[in-house]
């Protein structure tokens, strides 16, 4: 069976090599990438801390700001990932190329609409991600220099996806690393020695998102990437854009459904306390670093899963997952049981003199630690779904883990358990995902080998 390629090395590689090998180099730099854009959110939570709680609560708020920006640009840089890792694949240059440059213009048409709505909407956008009224100063300054970048934060999630997809997980690591570096080194500076608190933690990740898209977008410009950035282009193709969307809307439902998720957990803790709302937040943030690392090999092995099914190498497509969820399922085990032993000591890193923010934050880590083998699963899971294009099941497990399984029991928790409640609820609804991650496995697997008969019989399967 041929394939028309240009056989370039990055293919060959995706093609040939060990799995296990074209996996880890594909993951490794994006779980490094992972770690670092992990290690300067809390970069910002760790220096603010030291302002008060009032702040920590206020930095803690602001990360669904984030989470908004990247709902458009994941949805195109995820849905992009994985049609360009099928197109290259079958070799289809060419159409790849139209791809990237549509989702790169249309996801900095969303964040200049973030930017100015954002910016107009200041007061009430900051309430509503659950700002109290001692922490609605501090959540403005954070979010103004925020909004002012959201253009660049949303094509650079473009950039980031469509170099893993193309065999570049090396540029991609670079330039969400340095912005990650740079951003520890820019807090205490803006934060101390200016003496501008909150709002220079805010610029400090401002500049650094701005250098995090100089380094992503130089690539495509100096002949160093497979695929081109130009208005000319964008292919306003009905065809590219439902492949963009049907995929990547399982991540903007993710996305969409964790802003949801975290809105209400900040509006219910803050009416607790901001120590309540100053703990889940710290810890959130903590968790980011396992679930960063799941997060980037599931990134990593995606685009290999993808681009091998593009090339009906089904064996290694199978192969693909079997080396994954085992890989992630055995490093969450050593992960969770590291974190829960070290929660207190990490959890006191940010707060000092206040038990009740250290007690929630520390339950809130042991609880998400003993689920986080389930989590693994079921992302390698929606990952293979996302990667061989079954949208609407890779939608299904994507909003599942803050939707389906979490908003139901979101309000039972806090009204029987408090605080506790409030702490417990995410790693209840991990443990629920596995009911609709084992179904959809099974439904998967019986696609993939109908596909492949398919294959075997002379019929051709779309991409």
């Amino acid at each position: 069976m041929s394939h028309e390629r240009s056989q370039s090395p990055r293919e060959l590689k995706m093609l040939n090599d060990p799995i296990p090998k074209v996996t880890l180099e594909m993951a490794i730099p994006t779980i490094v990438a992972f770690l670092i854009t992990s290690i300067y959110n809390l970069a910002d939570t760790y220096f603010v801390s030291s302002l008060g709680t009032n702040a920590t609560a206020a930095v803690s708020v602001n990360q669904s700001l984030d989470q908004i920006i990247m709902m458009g640009g994941s949805l195109l840089a995820i849905g992009a990932n994985s049609y360009i890792a099928r197109l290259l694949g079958a070799g289809q240059k060419e159409r790849a190329t139209h791809v990237l440059s549509t989702a790169w213009f249309t996801a900095g048409l969303f964040g200049a609409l973030i930017l100015v709505f954002g910016t107009l909407f200041m007061h009430p956008l900051v309430r509503l991600l659950g700002a109290t009224s001692t922490c609605e100063e501090y959540s403005i300054q954070y979010a103004t220099y925020v909004l002012m970048v959201a253009p660049f934060m949303s094509t650079s999630f473009v950039m980031n996806q469509c170099l893993r997809a193309e065999g570049s997980a090396m540029l991609s690591m670079i330039g969400m690393g340095f912005g990650g570096i740079l951003n520890c080194f820019l807090d205490p500076i803006f934060i101390f020695h200016f003496g501008l608190g909150v709002a220079g933690a805010s610029m400090a990740t401002a500049i650094s998102k701005l250098v995090s898209f100089g380094i992503l977008i130089y690539p495509y410009f100096s002949g160093k990437s497979l695929l081109k950035i130009s208005p000319r282009l964008i292919r306003l193709d009905k065809e590219i854009y439902y492949q963009i969307i049907s995929v990547g809307s399982s991540s903007l439902l993710r996305n969409g459904l964790a802003v949801i998720s975290a809105i209400i957990l900040n509006n219910i803790a803050g009416s607790i306390s901001d120590s309540v709302l100053a703990g889940i937040g710290v810890s959130t943030k903590i968790m980011m670093f396992p679930f960063g690392i799941i997060l980037g090999f599931g990134s990593g092995y995606q685009p290999v899963a993808g681009f091998n099914w593009g090339a009906r190498r089904f064996d290694r497509v199978k192969e693909c997952y079997d080396f994954a969820w085992k890989f992630a399922v055995f490093g969450s085990i050593l992960m969770g049981l590291l974190l829960a032993i070290f929660a207190v000591p990490i959890i006191h890193l940010f707060s000092v003199a206040d038990p009740e923010m250290q007690r929630i934050g520390a339950l809130c880590i042991r609880l998400q630690c003993l689920a986080l083998p389930v989590h693994a699963w079921v992302a390698m899971v929606n990952m293979l779904c996302g990667a061989l294009g079954f949208a609407g099941w890779a939608i299904i497990l994507a909003t599942s883990r803050q939707g389906t399984c979490f908003l139901p029991i979101i309000f039972p928790l806090a009204a029987l358990l408090g605080g506790n409640g409030i702490a417990s609820v995410q790693a209840i609804a991990d443990l629920l995902t596995l009911i609709p991650g084992t179904i959809i496995l099974r439904l998967a697997i019986k696609r993939i080998r109908r596909e492949e008969a398919a294959w075997l019989d002379g019929t051709e399967i779309k991409i």
